[in-house]
C-alpha cells in the first residue's frame, strides 16, 4: 500500500493537532491518492508550480497561498493571469496542501527553526518565544551583519537603518510578517537588543520608531530581510525533514527567485 496525500497531511499536521478555522488545507487533489514524488516551495509561483511538475511531483507543499491572498479568497475568477494559473494546477493533476499555520506552531517554530539554521546561529539562541528568537552572536559591525545575511540567504540586498560601524551582539530575530510596532518594538527594551532584524512589517511602524530612537541618540539599528527571503529557508528545513520521515518518495525543494531587482 503506498503513501497517501492524506498520510503526508497527517505528518505535517500531527505535532500540533487539528487547528480550527486556518489556512492550511487541501488547494487540489484528492486525500486518497497515491503520493510519487513532493515539491515544497515558500511561494506557489506559476514557474514552481510547473517546476514541480516537471520534476515528476503530483503533490506540492507551499507555504504561501496560490491566488495572492492570504486566506485563500479571491475575486479574480475572470482574469486571465489567475486562470492559466488554474489551468496549470488542475490539468497537471497535482495536489497542493498548504502548511503555514501549522509549521509556524511547530515546536520549535519551524521557520524559525530553519532561518537559524541557515544562518548558523541556531547555538548562539539564548532565548525563544512563539514570534522571536533572541540571540547573541561574536559582535559584528552593522554592515558585518548585513553582509553574512547576504551571504548566508544567498540574497543580493538588505535594507538597514543605524550606523553602519555600530557593533552589535544581541539581536531580535523575526521571520516572516512580524515586523509590526506592537510585537517588534518592545523588543529593544525588554531584551536591551542592539539589532532587530525581522523580514517584513508596516513601514509606518517600527522603522519610524528606530529613526525616532536614533535621532535621541538611542544607538539602535535595524535590518529588515524581506517576507520570503526570512522565511524560505524555513520550508527548505521543511523539506530535510520529510525526506527523513518518507525515504522512499522523492522529495525536491523549489527555490524561489526574488520577487524585487534592483535597478
Amino acid at each position: 500500500m503506498g503513501i497517501t496525500v492524506q498520510d503526508v497531511i497527517n505528518h505535517l499536521t500531527s505535532p500540533v493537532g487539528e487547528i480550527e478555522n486556518t489556512v492550511d488545507t487541501l488547494k487540489f487533489g484528492t486525500p486518497t491518492m497515491d503520493v510519487t514524488g513532493i515539491a515544497i516551495t515558500f511561494m506557489p509561483t506559476y514557474d514552481a508550480i510547473k517546476k514541480a511538475v516537471e520534476l515528476g511531483a503530483n503533490m506540492l507543499i507551499t507555504h504561501e497561498g496560490l491566488f495572492y491572498s492570504h486566506w485563500d479568497k479571491t475575486e479574480l475568477e475572470d482574469d486571465q493571469v489567475y486562470l492559466e494559473k488554474y489551468n496549470l494546477i488542475k490539468e497537471s493533476g497535482i495536489a497542493v496542501f498548504r502548511n503555514h499555520d501549522y509549521i509556524h506552531r511547530y515546536q520549535p517554530d519551524g521557520i524559525m527553526q530553519g532561518l537559524l539554521q541557515s544562518l548558523q546561529w541556531d547555538s548562539y539562541e539564548e532565548q525563544n518565544e512563539p514570534v522571536v528568537s533572541i540571540v547573541e552572536i561574536p559582535t559584528m559591525t552593522l554592515k558585518e551583519v548585513a553582509e553574512y545575511l547576504k551571504n548566508k540567504l544567498d540574497i543580493n540586498y538588505v535594507r538597514s537603518m543605524g550606523n553602519p560601524t555600530k557593533n552589535c551582539a544581541r539581536i531580535g530575530l523575526l521571520a516572516g510578517y512580524r515586523g509590526g510596532g506592537l510585537t517588534a518594538i518592545p523588543l529593544f527594551e525588554k531584551y536591551n537588543l542592539d539589532l532587530i532584524i525581522y523580514g517584513e512589517g508596516p513601514e509606518w511602524e517600527t522603522p519610524e520608531y528606530v529613526r525616532d530612537s536614533i535621532s535621541q541618540g538611542r544607538d539602535i539599528s535595524l535590518i529588515v530581510l524581506g517576507h520570503a527571503e526570512s522565511e524560505q529557508p524555513g520550508m527548505v528545513y521543511l523539506s530535510k525533514q520529510l525526506e527523513k520521515e518518507f525515504p522512499t518518495i522523492p522529495i525536491r525543494f523549489i527555490s524561489n527567485k526574488p520577487c524585487f531587482d534592483i535597478l
